[in-house]
């Protein structure tokens, strides 16, 4: 499939991602909320750099993770897996958004991420039993 939009709407709509880093062969992952940024094609997440993966974000860049659901049926499930890089980010309007979205995030004393995207491999058998949408950038 070569629309996107279906896979655009989706990320839109979630709001919590896995994000797994690994450096010096060490792996971890955890669970964070995040802002989609369809114009940079890039994900916002707040962390401590003191966590294990913030650490390892920090040595380590490179980046994959998961969003999904959580549907009882096969026929229902969908489903997003990407790869890109990390970095801290001083990016005031990404800050901003990013809080208007979780208000929590204001009382949150943690540094604001940007997940640059490299590659989205969507599988959503809403649309057909292990149907695919894939982008990639450029």
């Amino acid at each position: 499939m070569s629309d996107h939009s279906h896979l655009l709407r989706y990320l839109k709509k979630q709001h919590v991602l896995s994000v797994c880093a690994s450096a010096e062969g060490e792996l971890w992952c955890a669970n964070c909320f995040y802002l989609f940024d369809e114009k940079r094609m890039a994900f916002w997440l707040m962390s401590d750099t003191q966590t294990r993966h913030g650490e390892l974000m920090l040595r380590n860049a490179r980046v994959a993770g998961t969003i999904n659901g959580q549907p009882k049926r096969v026929a229902l499930l969908r489903g997003v897996q990407y790869q890109g890089n990390i970095h801290l980010s001083d990016d005031a309007q990404a800050l901003t958004a990013y809080q208007r979205r979780f208000p929590v995030a204001k009382k949150v004393v943690a540094p604001l991420w940007q997940l640059k995207i490299s590659e989205l491999k969507m599988t959503d058998n809403t649309l057909g039993f292990g149907s695919k949408i894939i982008w990639q950038r450029e």
